[in-house]
């Protein structure tokens, strides 16, 4: 029975750590940052998995209709096919950041290879749009101890989410809302995407729609929006208070 019994725990905890590496706010295999705390009147919306040249575009048009700011999380591989469109968002005035060169689950690379994803993608960013925010987030949220210490060896922030929109299959621009409106309680990260990683030219002109409709109504109710560098330096402003 104690056999069994230490089986059991051997398993729970087993699985317990395969959550905490993939769950957006879990803290145990090292600090990421996942927003402020609730009742700011804050909100960043994040955009994964671009650039893409059917939807960036669209979504970018969006904000600017607004006035807000964003932050995109690129794959370099993207980048490299497509660096007009990376210079498009920076010239707009959004923060930029590191998504890996090709959206490997980072838990099951090596730590060479890990280091060799970030840096191809902080090249391909460097000489597509020049300077950008050292920002990074892992693929599917994915990490480990050794990628989030080579990810502050390299200078930058992983910056993770609490709310999601689940818009990569969403059945419709309605079920994204949905999804964000259930989770905002202020202060928050919230993970959209404007491409898709298994090929360039994913239709995301449910997030575009759902964006739209999430400005208007938390731009009624009072929020800011900001990108996550500037989200974060409201952080560190609290910490100081």
């Amino acid at each position: 029975m104690i056999g069994y019994g230490v089986a059991a725990l051997a398993a729970a905890a087993g699985s317990l750590a395969g959550y905490q590496s993939m769950a957006p706010t879990g803290q145990w295999y090292g600090r990421t940052f996942t927003g402020l705390q609730s009742g700011t009147k804050e909100l960043a919306l994040t955009y994964d998995d671009g650039p893409n040249e059917r939807d960036t575009p669209r979504l970018l048009e969006v904000l600017a209709k607004h006035g807000v700011t964003a932050t995109f999380f690129m794959i370099g591989r993207y980048v490299r096919l497509r660096p007009d469109l990376a210079r498009e968002v920076a010239r707009a005035g959004h923060a930029i950041g590191n998504h890996t060169y090709s959206h490997p689950p980072l838990t099951f690379e090596t730590q060479p290879q890990i280091r060799a994803q970030l840096e191809e993608c902080e090249k391909v960013l460097a000489e597509a749009i020049g300077d950008h925010a050292k920002i990074f987030r892992p693929p599917f949220g994915a990490r480990r101890p050794a990628v989030l210490r080579i990810v502050r060896e390299m200078g930058l922030e992983p910056v993770m989410w609490n709310v999601t929109g689940y818009d990569w299959n969403a059945s419709s621009v309605e079920a994204i809302e949905t999804k964000v409106y259930r989770r905002i309680r202020g202060g928050n990260v919230v993970l959209l995407h404007d491409g898709g990683h298994l090929g360039m030219g994913a239709d995301r002109s449910k997030t575009v729609e759902a964006t739209n409709r999430l400005i208007g109504r938390y731009k009624g109710e009072g929020y800011r929006f900001v990108s996550i560098p500037e989200m974060m330096g409201g952080e560190a402003d609290n910490r100081r208070a």
